[in-house]
Order: structure tokens, then C-alpha cells, then sequence
């Protein structure tokens, strides 16, 4: 069988209309010879409002219960969809991830897969069935439900690919992965192929096309993924293996994320250890630390500060003040006016030049770093706030329109 799944968000399936709209795309790729699984996230706002009234009950609610509860929203999408196929003509089931399964980890609310079961799946393939599978849901060895975290419905799709030996296709409300985001840069451009690294960081830089981790999980099982719009025939992105990128900008895309919170420890006492005590309750409690600043000793003591993703910081606080308690710390700052932006590029590999052009955008436009981190294929610089749209604009300008002044060593 020649096997696609499609995956469809929730902006494409967020009414009645729009899940119509999602099934005749279906229906086409029917007609093109493929057989399809279907993965859909639930109806666009749902999840929000569901956590809304969790967190109305309590604002830190139980993580089993919040899986419970938020996993309900990709249950009614599938049924819908599930029912709009069949009126269409399309013998058709909508199967929850339990029913896959989707077997799981028991970490709650950012679950990690560990393996699919889809003999089910190319049974009902098999018998003329386009199955429609809930995205975002897993289910533990023990039978509890768990979700895979915000845009886990892409980490769905992507696992079920792999393990289906098929293509994924990802229709979203954009036409594909731009040079920055269109409604903040609108000289933004679309970018036709970008290697799994460049994707992968971008993801975890704030582009919200895809989940971080679906990207991963593609390059771990090189999975190729097509980012392409529900409302538009045209192609979209391409997200494959770096050889097969002809186009190496040392400078591909510029990323904000305006979703972390910064945490600082202030007077700390410098000595073995303390860094592992705050850390180690970190790791504990499943919480992602991202961008990490010591300062310099002084008198035997030193402030410590790193960066968490906003929907995590009132738990990490709390973490946190409970250690500093411990380690004789004086107290805990919690900074939620803080935006990280950041350059991405392959390219940035074999080039140089790029931090010091990056630094100067920044010191024109008066804005101030607080704190940098860099890899092999990405700067970020975290700044205020309130210059998060002025250094996206400036940055992409500098970089994507005015052309490339970075030069690339051994360049044949």
C-alpha cells in the first residue's frame, strides 16, 4: 500500500465548514492512489478553553486529571471528521490514541512515545477504511491517558509515519515555514526545503509551525514532512535530510518567542554543587531549563538565571524557592517581560561574521542583551520585551532582504 497520512490542525478543522474543507483534501489524495490516516488536533481554541477551566477549579491543576480533561477536545474533532468522510462517501472510523495505541511514557501533559502498535490501522487500511486518529493523545502500558504537549497532534503524525513507512503531510493555516513570522515581518518569505537542524531550531526558538519535538522524532527516522496550507493548493515547505538542501543561507530564518519567563537566584553561595541542587529538582519535576547565566563570583557569592517556557515558570518558582531555601540563597525573581530572538542557518557552520552583525542590529536599534547562547547553527539573544517586534523586523532585514554581507569560508 502506498500509505500518506495528513495531519490537519486546529485552525483547518475548526468548524463544521473547515473539516468539510480538510475532508476534500482527503478525498483527493484518495483519488491520487494513496491510502490515508488521518490526525487531527482538536477544534481551533478548545484545548485553551478546557485548560481555562481547569485552571479555574485550581490554577495548578493535577496533571492526570488536566490529560484527562484536555484529550476530550481531539475526541470531538475526530468524530466530526470521522462523520463528515462517511457523508462524503468515505468509509471511515475515528479511533482515540488508546485505540491505536499510542503507548506512552507516564510523564503527564508532555508524555514521550515509545512505540505505536498499527497493526490496527493497516487492518482497517486494508479493508477500505481511512482512518481518523486523534492527535496529541498517548496511553501509558497501564492504561492511564496522556497527552503529548502543546502541538503534540505534529509528534502524532510524525511517529505514525514512522511507523507506517510513509510521508507526512502537515496543513496548517500557512502556506509553509517563512523567513520570519508573516504577520510580524510581512516581507517574510516562503522557504521551499529546510533541513530537519534548521527546522528543529527554529521549533525550539519559537516558530510555531511545528512542534519541536516532531521535528526530532523526523530526523531521528527521517521522516520527510510537507508543511502546506489548508486553504491554498499551492506547494508549501519541504523538511528533509541537510544533503538534500541545494540552498545553504548561512542566515535561513529569524525566530521570537515571547513564551519564556526568566527565573534568577539571587546571591547564591559559590560553591560545589549548588548548580546541581536547583537543576537536579528541575530535571525532577519534567521541567525544559533553556538559557543559563552564572555571574561572576563576588565575596563568595553569585546570581544565577536561566529561562523556562511561560506555561512552566509558577511551578519551577516554586521549585526553585523551596532550593534556595536550602542552599541559603536570598531570594527567588521571577522576570516575565523577556523575549528571545534568534538567527538560524547551516550555512552559520562554515561562516563568520554572524554574531558581530547580529550585535550591531541590536546596539542600533538601542536594544540591550541580557544574555546570549549559541550553537553551531543559531544565535539567541534575550532582551526586553517590549523590542521583540523591532528586533525581529531589523534583524530580518539585515539578513534575509538586504542580502547576505556574512562570508562563507572554503566556499567552492
Amino acid at each position: 500500500m502506498k500509505i500518506l497520512v495528513v495531519k490537519f490542525g486546529g485552525t483547518s478543522v475548526g468548524n463544521l465548514e473547515r473539516i468539510e474543507n480538510a475532508s476534500k483534501r482527503v478525498i483527493q489524495k484518495l483519488k491520487e492512489g494513496y491510502r490515508v490516516v488521518v490526525v487531527s488536533s482538536a477544534m481551533s481554541g478548545e484545548t485553551d478553553r478546557l485548560i481555562n477551566l481547569a485552571k479555574q477549579v485550581d490554577p495548578m491543576p493535577p496533571e492526570r486529571e488536566l490529560d484527562m480533561l484536555i484529550s476530550t477536545g481531539e475526541q470531538q474533532a475526530i468524530a466530526l471528521f470521522a462523520m463528515t468522510l462517511q457523508k462524503l462517501g468515505v468509509p471511515s472510523v475515528s479511533l482515540c490514541g488508546w485505540q491505536v495505541p499510542v503507548l506512552t511514557d507516564d510523564v503527564h501533559t508532555k508524555a514521550r512515545v515509545k512505540r505505536i502498535v498499527v497493526q490496527k490501522l493497516k487492518n482497517l487500511l486494508e479493508e477500505g477504511y481511512t482512518p481518523v486518529v486523534a492527535g496529541f493523545q498517548g496511553v501509558t502500558e497501564s492504561g492511564e491517558i496522556t497527552t503529548l504537549g502543546r502541538g503534540g497532534s505534529d509528534l502524532s503524525a510524525v511517529a505514525l509515519a514512522y511507523a507506517l513507512g510513509a510521508d507526512c503531510e502537515i496543513y496548517t493555516d500557512v502556506e509553509g515555514v517563512f523567513t520570519a513570522d508573516p504577520r510580524i515581518v510581512p516581507n517574510s518569505k516562503k522557504i521551499p526545503v529546510i533541513s530537519y537542524e534548521e527546522m528543529l531550531e527554529m521549533a525550539s526558538l519559537g516558530a510555531k509551525v511545528m512542534q519541536a519535538r516532531s521535528i526530532e522524532f523526523a530526523m531521528k527516522h527521517r521522516v520527510r514532512i510537507h508543511v502546506r496550507s489548508s486553504f491554498s493548493d499551492s506547494d508549501g515547505t519541504w523538511i528533509v535530510p541537510e544533503e538534500e538542501v541545494m540552498e545553504k543561507s548561512v542566515v535561513r530564518a529569524i525566530t521570537l518567542d515571547r513564551n519564556e519567563s526568566r527565573i534568577t537566584v539571587v546571591r547564591v553561595p559559590d560553591r560545589p554543587g549548588i548548580a546541581y541542587s536547583i537543576f537536579k529538582a528541575l530535571g525532577d519535576a519534567h521541567i525544559v531549563v533553556d538559557m543559563i547565566v552564572q555571574n561572576v563570583s563576588h565575596q563568595g557569592y553569585t546570581d544565577m538565571s536561566f529561562t523556562v517556557n511561560r506555561s512552566e515558570t509558577s511551578k519551577a518558582e516554586q521549585i526553585v524557592k523551596k532550593v534556595a531555601q536550602e542552599i541559603g540563597a536570598q531570594e527567588v525573581v521571577r522576570d516575565d517581560r523577556i523575549a528571545k530572538v534568534s538567527v538560524v542557518g547551516i550555512g552559520m557552520r562554515s561562516s563568520y561574521g554572524t554574531a558581530a552583525k547580529m550585535f550591531e542590529v541590536l546596539y542600533k536599534n538601542g536594544i540591550n542583551i541580557m544574555a546570549i547562547s549559541t550553537s553551531e547553527i543559531k544565535i539567541s539573544c534575550l532582551i526586553e520585551d517590549k523590542y521583540g517586534e523591532l528586533a525581529l523586523r531589523e534583524l530580518h532585514s539585515a539578513f534575509i532582504e538586504e542580502g547576505e554581507e556574512v562570508k562563507v569560508v572554503n566556499e567552492s
